[in-house]
Order: C-alpha cells, then sequence, then structure tokens
C-alpha cells in the first residue's frame, strides 16, 4: 500500500493516530491539574512503566492539555549527569514571561522573577553546568542561600504566588525522572509538599522507569503520601486491537483477523511495537486486508529496525561486563523478559552475588534493569532478553 499514507508513528513521544487503553490515567491525571488551577488541595502525578508503554506521549498530551486550559508550563527530560537547576532554570525564565502576561499584579510576577535571578546566582556556585545568565535583578533575601532544598522551596513559593494572582497554576512536566540525582529529588519533593500545604497552585506531573518509586521514597519518606503512582502498563487484547485496526481504518483499509491475532502475541500488546509492526506490515501489503503473510514477511523488518535503534541504542551504553549481565539474563528470563532472582544471574555467570552487585547496581543507575522486589530483576525494556541472544548468540 502507499506508504505516503501509512498511518503508524513509531517513535520516542510520537502520538499514534489511536491512543488507546490510557482513557483512566488521561481523566485522573486531567481532573487533578484543574483543581489544582482552581485552588483545591490535590496530589502531583508520576506515571511508571517500561519503556514503550507510552509515558512521554501521555506526558505530552496532557501538558498540551494543561496549557489549554490556561496554566503555565514547563516541559523536561532529565538526562544523566545533569543538575536539576540547570535543566529547571531556562524554561522556567519562559513561564514566568507567560505568568506575567496574564498576571493581576505585575509586582508579584517581578518578584518570582528575581527570586529566580537569586536562584540562578547561588546555584552557579553549588552546580557548575548552570550556566544560564538572568539579568532580571535579584530578590535579597529569598531563595539566595546556596541550599537547594531551600532555595527551591523559596522559588516555587514565589512563581506560585504569581501564578495564583494571574489566576493560573504553574505545572512541572519532567520525563525520564529516575535520571535526576536523589539529594535534587529531595529537594523537589520539600519544595512541592511546602507549596501544596500553602495552597499554591504548584503541581508536578512526571513519568520514570519501575524505580522511580524507590527513588522517590528514599528521597524523602513521605513522597508516597504526596504523589500518586500510576503504572502504565501494556495494553490488554482490546486497547492493542484498537491502536492496530483504527489507524488503517482511517484511511479505508483492514486487517485479516490471523494477521492481528500475530501482532498481538508478537509484540506482547507493548504501544511503541504495536506501531513499529503495524507500520512495516503496511509497508508491505500490496492491497487491503493486511494478511498473515504480509505480516509474517513484516516480521523481520521490524525487528530489524528494533535492532538498529530502539534496543542498540540501549544497548551500546553498557560496559562489556554490563552486556555479560543482560546476556545471563536472557538466558534465564521466560521470553526473555520475565523476573529472575539476581542470586541466580550471578550463579550463572559463575559468580558470587557480592561480586556482581555492582554490575547490578550500575544497569540499574543506567535506566537497563529493574528491582520489581527484593531480590527480583527485569529489563525495563520489553522483549530485550531476545535482542541479547540475537546480539550476543552464545554467553
Amino acid at each position: 500500500m502507499i506508504s505516503v499514507k501509512n498511518p503508524y508513528n513509531p517513535g520516542a513521544g510520537t502520538r499514534p493516530l489511536a491512543l488507546s487503553g490510557r482513557d483512566d490515567i488521561l481523566v485522573k491525571v486531567d481532573t487533578a491539574l484543574q483543581r489544582i488551577m482552581a485552588g483545591r488541595p490535590e496530589k502531583s502525578v508520576l506515571m511508571v512503566g517500561l519503556r514503550g508503554v507510552g509515558k512521554t506521549v501521555l506526558l505530552n498530551l496532557l501538558r498540551d492539555n494543561a496549557r489549554t486550559y490556561g496554566m503555565s508550563t514547563v516541559m523536561l527530560e532529565a538526562p544523566e549527569g545533569r543538575s536539576l537547576p540547570a535543566m529547571l532554570v531556562p524554561p522556567l525564565r519562559v513561564a514566568l514571561l507567560d505568568i506575567s502576561r496574564k498576571a493581576q499584579t505585575q509586582e508579584l510576577a517581578a518578584r518570582a522573577m528575581r527570586t529566580m535571578g537569586s536562584f540562578v546566582k547561588a546555584m552557579k556556585v553549588k552546580f557548575s553546568d548552570v550556566e544560564f545568565s538572568l539579568d532580571i535583578g535579584l530578590e535579597e533575601g529569598s531563595a539566595d542561600t546556596g541550599d537547594l532544598e531551600h532555595d527551591l522551596t523559596q522559588l516555587l513559593h514565589a512563581v506560585g504566588i504569581a501564578a495564583r494572582d494571574a489566576k493560573s497554576a504553574f505545572i512541572l512536566f519532567i520525563d525520564e525522572l529516575q535520571y535526576v540525582k536523589e539529594s535534587e529529588l529531595a529537594a523537589l519533593i520539600t519544595a512541592l509538599h511546602s507549596c501544596t500545604q500553602q495552597g499554591l497552585p504548584v503541581a508536578l506531573v512526571g513519568a520514570g522507569l519501575p524505580q522511580l518509586v524507590g527513588n522517590m521514597g528514599r528521597a524523602k519518606s513521605y513522597a508516597e503520601r504526596l504523589f500518586d503512582y500510576p503504572e502504565m502498563k501494556r495494553l490488554p487484547r482490546a486497547a492493542a486491537l484498537d491502536a492496530l485496526i483504527k489507524p488503517v481504518q482511517s484511511e479505508g483499509a483492514d486487517f485479516a483477523p490471523e494477521a492481528l491475532d500475530f501482532i498481538i502475541e508478537r509484540t506482547m500488546g507493548y504501544p511503541y511495537f504495536l506501531q513499529e509492526w503495524g507500520k512495516h506490515s503496511w509497508n508491505i501489503a500490496p492491497q487491503s486486508p493486511i494478511t498473515l503473510a504480509d505480516v509474517h514477511a513484516a516480521d523481520s523488518l521490524a525487528i530489524a529496525e528494533l535492532d538498529a535503534s530502539f534496543f542498540r541504542v540501549r544497548f551500546d551504553r553498557c560496559t562489556p561486563t554490563e552486556k555479560q549481565y543482560l546476556r545471563a539474563m536472557a538466558d534465564m528470563a521466560s521470553q526473555g523478559d520475565g523476573l529472575i532472582r539476581s542470586g541466580d544471574i550471578a550463579t550463572h555467570l559463575g559468580k558470587q552475588s557480592n561480586q556482581v552487585a555492582p554490575v547490578r547496581a550500575s544497569l540499574i543507575k543506567k535506566g537497563m534493569i529493574y528491582s520489581p522486589a527484593h531480590g527480583d530483576t527485569a529489563y525495563t525494556v520489553p522483549l530485550f532478553g531476545d535482542f541479547m541472544k540475537r546480539v550476543i548468540p552464545s554467553l
């Protein structure tokens, strides 16, 4: 069929034509944001899940909704090795300019901007990666101690007061939140908690891998009461079918039932993989309906695409020792993905648990694996075990 009309959109955070199976989370977060803007207390939200379940897609959609409601927003993606202040300051300045345009009292927005100037000046001393400069004056005695927890709290207070005066809200959207350092997470949690206690319209909507829940709890013990943690999983069959069928039907085409069954089984219902298999099946099919033979022919193309990009980019970040650990997991996991006892992995590698513990910790930090329960280990990337067997045929 015509490639230009292909209705599937595999990509990092690319919104699919049919966003299926996520209505509950969208409604929950949307309601929370509107309550916060109305001055009613509500928990911030952190969406957690494996790679490829659509967390970034939802984060972008929720931000679009927030802006439609008149909220001022900041969108960040947390990379490894960069401080929270360095990521926060440039987009926060834009958000404050937006708040200033809506403000009834310009002095409150100006005070928030000067407080940010004080924050930047103090943080430059502590964080060498803070390179942003502001020629907006300083708010003496506010957010200028150099203590991140204290200063970030004062900064978000000033932003929240200005947003309330503008009859708006300030919503911080952060993707890949698991990469933010624990001490910086603690500062952010403290600042958000203080804003909630003061009734200020400030909130966080974040997304991250499953280890984010534990990271937040270690940073501040009360984090479990301050946030909701909706878990995003693979799609149930009905939603996965919708994600496949609705895009092709929008172009006047369809799937043969047995072709749908094959894709659902092959992708295990993960949204990103559904888009990938749908894309290649469309491109290879000569006409509608897309048949089982078409899907079989597309299967190797979809796998090759994933191997070259989705899987490879993560594999290449690992050291040889880490790759051996990941390959050992593939030998032991059902379909390359199930839960594995950490001690069994060490035994499979011919080592003691304490010998491989640093490797496991490093892989968790890199976001390659996580621990669903004490002593258990699993991939954060679905189907990664099968890839490891292809790229390293023998341990």
